[in-house]
């Protein structure tokens, strides 16, 4: 296991396409994987009969959130009494998971290393799929073909902020904290939560040896990951509070997990407006951020201005609109309806692989994506030819505001 590598949470995963029978186990009354000796690679051996905690997931382009269930899986030999022959098995039990698989879905079985099996069924042709399979860099996978990787090779794949992204999807977080810098935060902002602009703006000075001017796609990355991490540690430490003191039902419990999620969506998104906002200012280019366009719609940034914008003389080929979210999912058609003089609009993510569905239905809706480079390498080569990165949205901004 090395730190900044997927060993660090993954024994060794086991991946495959679901065949009809796997995907809908009541046409052969089980439910169980048969003749799949190559997974003790992952499990260990099937003897003795062990039952293992399991927790299982279901992604797809459908839901905002995956759909999540935990409960125990039976890896035995079905042969335990047999002298000389083994058959493994691996036997699973009915749940609202399972209820969904349909066939061609991807199943990624992955042995945690708190001893837990992550069981993660995605979606055919989602965005799911194709992010599971870059994560795990998993090739091509056909009905009945069984992909492995162990110990040793999940050894190499290191985890870069695309893959944390990825992970924090299927809910395992990063275990690393900036604690060095706890008391730091303590001390500047008291035992709470300090605005979105104040954060960011510390987040920013904690980064060094970054350029916005000359290499704005990775600055803001590491701009993003240094305030993830910071609101992460002070976050723990400020909830941790509350939860010594206790909770008097399960519903004040619900209500702090609620506000804990709900908080770090919010903040997320103003963190990407921050910075984004930021390496604008340095660039030293015209924008305005939030302003009402039509039907009381608030385009993210618009450029050069929300005056131009209104301007009915102002040409709208020099007009830009940029909506931006951490992650879009299905919310990205929200932005097609902002901003009613611009016809080609533009999106700022940090939403890692987006299958090709949904990126054919953008290009169809005049939508085009910015993603910063670095996470350009989790979309396959046809998504990449038309992609562009935090530079060259920069530079069409530059080129349509030389005209004025």
């Amino acid at each position: 296991m090395r730190q900044g590598y997927l060993s660090q949470y993954f024994e060794g995963i086991a991946a495959k396409r679901l065949s009809a029978v796997e995907a809908h186990p009541e046409r052969s009354h089980q439910h169980e994987f048969n003749g799949i000796q190559a997974i003790q690679a992952v499990l260990g051996p099937c003897t003795p009969r062990q039952q293992i905690p399991a927790r299982f997931l279901y992604m797809s382009d459908a839901a905002e959130d995956p759909v999540v269930e935990a409960a125990p899986i039976t890896w035995y030999d079905a042969r335990e009494n047999h002298p000389t022959r083994s058959e493994c098995r691996l036997y699973f039990p009915s749940t609202a998971v399972s209820e969904l698989a349909q066939e061609g879905d991807v199943l990624v079985l992955g042995k945690l290393q708190n001893g837990e099996v992550l069981s993660l069924i995605a979606a055919a042709g989602s965005t799911a799929e194709q992010q599971v399979r870059w994560l795990f860099d998993l090739p091509e996978l056909s009905e009945g073909t069984l992909s492995v990787k162990p110990a040793e090779e999940i050894d190499e794949i290191p985890l870069r902020y695309a893959a944390k992204l990825i992970l924090e999807e299927i809910g395992i977080e990063e275990e690393e904290t900036e604690q060095a810098s706890l008391e730091t935060m303590l001390s500047k902002f008291g035992a709470a939560f300090p605005t979105t602009r104040e954060f960011s703006a510390f987040a920013r000075e904690a980064v060094s040896g970054v350029d916005a001017l000359d290499n704005p796609d990775t600055t803001l990355v590491a701009w993003m990951e240094k305030e993830d991490a910071l609101f992460r540690t002070l976050e723990r430490h400020l909830v941790m509070e509350h939860i010594q003191t206790g909770f008097t039902d399960v519903d004040e419990f619900m209500k702090l997990s609620l506000t804990v999620q709900n908080r770090r969506k919010s903040r997320a998104g103003h963190a990407l407006e921050n910075h984004f906002e930021q390496i604008l200012i340095q660039n030293g280019l015209r924008y305005s951020r939030g302003q009402e366009t039509e039907n009381r719609s608030k385009p993210d940034f618009i450029f050069p201005s929300i005056d131009d914008y209104r301007n009915p003389t102002f040409s709208t080929a020099d007009l830009t609109m940029l909506g931006a979210k951490t992650t879009c999912k299905d919310r990205w058609r929200q932005v097609l309806a902002e901003a009613n003089r611009i016809e080609d609009k533009h999106l700022l993510t940090f939403q890692p692989g987006i299958s090709i569905n949904q990126t054919d239905e953008m290009q169809a809706n005049h939508l085009s994506l910015v993603i910063p480079a670095p996470l350009h390498d989790t979309y396959i080569p046809t998504q990449q030819a038309w992609l562009l990165n935090v530079a060259d949205f920069l530079n069409l901004v530059k080129q349509r505001e030389r005209t004025h």
